[in-house]
């Protein structure tokens, strides 16, 4: 274990009964354990206590994941009134500049669900803060009175575009995937190249140009990814993106 590279996983800060906690789910903590091999270091949401650089040097990946909460929206520039609870401003301060160093760095970076939202805000791009409620867009979010296996089932297609990152690590020119998001991506961030589109148009996968790995899906490809070759794919491919950068020491 100790010759595994470490891949930074920052928390939630949140409310469990009358204590506050920093929480991981278990499913993200196994897809960087055993899909992408590394070993997961827990980054609590501290914000602006963390000395950015410090912690990047001791880590060789980053790895951004869903949560209940939204990115408050007066981070991409909306009015408080748009806001849509629950928020979670420590999360946002410790994840947004944590982003933006990693990526300065040419360090692996994977995000997923809230975490790509948080990606295309850090790079300048802008969310729809309710998906459902855009004209010409379909409702993405889960049936939380489902099971959770039934929240996390099929839920629609992506196409993947051609010679695009998703494409290339996939072998496949579309996916089937979950769905449980209400914040989407409006304005795509400069420097973001589009892999992956819902059936609406909505972006649901991207890469950071120019970057050796630096990719991001609005869906969840860590819930049982040893199910779908594609997340296996893709999670495996971040592992070796750390493993080669891990290698090339600091």
């Amino acid at each position: 274990m100790a010759s595994r590279p470490l891949v930074a996983i920052p928390a939630d800060a949140r409310e469990i009964g009358p204590h506050p906690f920093h929480v991981v789910g278990d499913k993200y903590i196994r897809a960087v354990s055993h899909g992408a091999d590394c070993l997961p270091f827990l980054l609590p949401a501290l914000g602006d206590w963390f000395d950015v650089a410090a912690v990047l040097d001791r880590v060789d990946g980053l790895f951004l994941t869903g949560s209940p909460s939204n990115l408050h929206p007066r981070h991409y520039g909306l009015p408080d009134e748009l806001a849509t609870p629950p928020f979670d401003p420590h999360r946002d301060a410790t994840t947004l500049p944590l982003l933006k160093a990693a990526l300065d760095r040419g360090m692996p970076v994977f995000v997923v669900c809230r975490g790509f939202q948080e990606l295309n805000v850090a790079l300048g791009g802008t969310l729809h803060p309710r998906v459902q409620e855009v004209p010409g867009l379909m409702d993405h979010r889960e049936d939380k009175d489902q099971p959770v296996e039934v929240q996390y089932g099929p839920a629609h297609t992506v196409r993947l575009t051609p010679g695009g990152r998703f494409a290339q690590l996939t072998g496949r020119a579309e996916l089937t995937v979950n769905s449980l998001h209400q914040q989407g991506i409006d304005r795509l961030a400069p420097g973001l190249d589009v892999e992956a589109t819902a059936p609406d148009g909505l972006v649901e996968g991207v890469s950071v140009r120019g970057h050796p790995f630096a990719l991001g899906t609005q869906w969840h490809p860590e819930w049982r990814f040893w199910e779908d070759p594609a997340s296996t794919a893709l999670f495996a491919a971040f592992g070796q993106a750390v493993r080669d950068f891990a290698g090339r020491g600091r």
